[in-house]
C-alpha cells in the first residue's frame, strides 16, 4: 500500500496517510497495522523548502513495529510526505528493499513510492545500467525511481519537467504501477494506463464535516492518496475520486491538478486487477465507484444460482468471505450463522512469504463455534483458494467438532495463472488448481463437495454495478476526456495477460 499526504499550513503535527488506523498526528498506538503490506514499512517526510530537506524512517515488520514512537517525532518535522508498506512481489524480503526510495537527481533529490510490478523490469535494468547507473537493491521499484531521475532529452538544465519524465517512464514500461512521487513541495500521483493497480484521492476535512455529505474544497485542510479509500476515515479524510488510468496528478498547496492523461494503445480496454475485489481490498474501500462489500456480496448471489446446495446454514471463512457468504445465504434463504472465531491477532497467511509460515498462520488462526453447527449440514463460503494450504486444516477442525457434511463454495473461478502484475502468485506448480488433486479437489481437502464461481460470474458480479457509471465519460480537466470503458486483469483466471510480458 501507498500512501501521502499534503496539509495547507506546515505544522509539526503532521498526517501521514498510511495504512487503515494510522493516526499521523498521534503517537503510535499497538492497534495500528498494514492491511496490505506485512514485511516492512517506510515513511519520508519533507519540510517543502527549495531545496528541502527530506527525513526517512524504515523498518520491517508490521507498521506498529517499524515506528516506535520516537521514529514518529522524528518524521513530523515536514508538511508533506509519502509512506509505503510492502511484501514482496519481486525482490527479497530485506531492508534494503523498503520503500520509499530516495536518490538525488540533477534537480534535487525526489523520493518515491510504488505499488505493483512491472512486467518488463529485467530489460529495464540492463537499460538502466547501460546509462552507467548502479542498482542498490533487486526491487523493481527502484527501477522506476532510476527512470525517473534520468533527464529527458528536451528539458532544459534549470528546469525540471516532471510530466515529461513521467510520460518517458509510462513510455518505458506499461503496467504495473500506481506511484507517488514527492519533490520539494510537490507530489505526483500517477497510475499506469491500464489502471492494473488501484489509487485513489481523499480531502482532510474538519471532524464536523466528516459525516456530512456535500461540503466543496474549502473545506479542505489537506489532501491524501492511498492504494485504498477505506484508509481515509482513520485520518478524518473524506473520499474524493480515484486517480484514472493512465493519469498524472499534481497534489500542492494549490489543490489537485490534472497534468496529463497518457492513452493506452488503440483497443486496449482497462485492466483493474480483479483479485482487488476478490480478496486483496478491505470490504469498505470504493473502486470504480462501488464499494468492494457489495460486489463479494453480488459474487454471493450469483454463486448461490450457479451452485445452490441442499444445507442447514451458510457460513463463512472470516473474513473477507463474509460478504459473499450473506450474499449466498439470502440468495438461498437459508440461515448465516458464524462457525469459526477469527483470532485478531495474527496476520493474513495468504501473504506470509513462504509455505511454512502460512501453515503455522492457519493453525493459530481459527477456533471452531461449536453450539451452532453440531450436527448440521454447513455450507462454507471462501472468496478464493490458492494453495490450497488453509481450507482443508479448516474443514477438519469443523468436522472434529460435530459437522455433519461441509460443502465448500469458492466465490471466484479456480486460480491457474500467476500473476506478474504485483500479486504474490509466483509459480504454477503451487496453484492449486493445477495439480493433480484437483481432479478430486473435496476428496483431498476433506470437503463432501467443491464448487467455484465462473469466469463469466465474477465479472457479472464485478461489473454489474459499472454500467449506470460507464453510460458516458468523466470529464476531469477542461480539456482531457478519459474513456470510461470497462476491463479487468483476469490473467489469474484466464491465462489472458492485458499486455504481452517480457522477461
Amino acid at each position: 500500500m501507498i500512501g501521502m499526504t499534503w496539509k495547507r499550513f506546515s505544522s509539526p503535527s503532521i498526517r501521514l496517510l498510511l495504512p487503515p488506523g494510522f493516526q499521523g498526528n498521534q503517537a503510535v498506538k499497538p492497534e495500528i497495522y498494514a492491511c496490505v503490506g506485512q514485511e516492512s514499512a517506510g515513511i519520508v517526510t519533507s519540510n517543502g523548502a527549495s531545496p528541502p530537506t527530506y527525513t526517512t524512517h524504515k523498518g520491517m515488520g508490521l507498521v506498529s513495529t517499524a515506528f516506535p514512537p520516537e521514529a514518529l517525532q522524528k518524521l513530523r518535522n515536514g508538511n508533506l510526505g509519502i509512506g509505503h508498506t510492502r511484501y514482496s512481489t519481486s525482490g527479497n524480503s530485506e531492508l534494503q528493499n523498503c520503500q520509499p526510495f530516495v536518490v538525488d537527481t540533477l534537480h534535487g533529490e525526489i523520493a518515491v513510492a510504488h505499488n505493483g510490478e512491472l512486467i518488463n523490469a529485467a530489460a529495464l535494468r540492463k537499460k538502466v545500467m547501460r546509462h552507467g547507473v548502479g542498482l542498490s537493491t533487486s526491487s523493481d521499484s527502484e527501477l522506476i525511481t532510476q527512470l525517473l531521475a534520468l533527464t529527458p532529452p528536451m528539458e532544459e538544465v534549470d528546469a525540471p519537467d516532471w510530466v515529461a519524465r513521467i510520460k518517458n517512464l509510462m513510455t518505458e514500461t506499461p503496467t504495473s504501477y500506481s506511484l507517488l512521487v514527492m519533490f520539494r513541495d510537490v507530489v505526483y500521483a500517477i497510475r499506469d494506463p491500464y489502471g492494473n493497480r488501484p489509487l485513489c484521492i481523499g480531502r482532510i476535512v474538519p471532524i464536523s464535516k466528516l459525516q456530512s455529505s456535500g461540503g466543496g474544497e474549502g473545506d479542505t485542510e489537506g489532501w491524501v492518496v492511498s492504494s485504498e479509500s477505506c484508509s481515509f476515515q482513520s485520518i478524518g479524510a473524506r473520499y474524493y475520486r480515484e486517480v484514472q488510468p493512465g493519469e498524472i496528478v499534481q497534489i500542492s498547496k494549490h489543490g489537485v491538478k490534472t497534468l496529463s492523461i497518457v492513452p493506452r494503445p488503440e483497443g486496449d480496454v482497462p485492466a483493474f486487477c480483479i483479485f482487488e475485489y476478490v480478496y486483496f481490498a478491505r470490504p469498505d474501500s470504493i473502486f470504480e465507484g462501488q464499494m468492494v462489500y457489495t460486489v463479494r456480496q453480488r459474487c454471493g448471489r450469483q454463486l448461490a444460482i450457479e451452485a445452490p446446495t441442499d444445507a442447514d446454514l451458510v457460513s463463512t471463512v472470516p473474513e473477507s468471505a463474509t460478504p459473499a457468504a450473506l450474499g449466498y445465504a439470502q440468495q438461498l434463504g437459508l440461515p448465516y450463522v458464524e462457525v469459526l472465531c477469527k483470532n485478531r491477532y495474527v496476520g493474513r497467511t495468504f501473504i506470509q512469504p513462504n509455505t511454512r509460515l502460512r501453515q503455522l498462520g492457519v493453525a493459530k488462526k481459527f477456533g471452531a463455534l461449536t453450539d451452532n453447527f453440531a450436527g448440521k449440514r454447513i455450507v462454507l463460503i471462501d472468496d478464493s483458494i490458492v494453495r490450497g494450504n488453509t481450507i482443508s486444516p479448516i474443514i477438519k477442525l469443523l468436522k472434529e467438532a460435530g459437522a455433519k457434511e461441509v460443502h465448500i463454495r469458492v466465490a471466484s473461478p479456480p486460480i491457474r495463472h500467476p500473476c506478474y502484475m504485483g500479486i504474490n502468485i509466483p509459480t504454477r506448480e503451487e496453484l492449486i488448481a493445477n495439480r493433480p488433486e484437483f481432479q478430486d479437489i473435496a476428496g483431498y481437502i476433506g470437503a463432501d463437495s467443491v464448487k467455484y464461481l465462473t469466469v463469466e460470474g465474477l465479472l457479472s458480479a464485478v461489473q454489474g454495478g459499472l454500467a449506470s457509471l460507464h453510460e458516458k465519460d468523466e470529464m476531469i480537466s477542461s480539456n482531457n476526456k478519459l474513456s470510461r470503458r470497462v476491463g479487468h486483469c483476469t490473467a489469474c483466471l484466464t491465462g489472458k495477460y492485458p499486455v504481452e510480458l517480457e522477461w
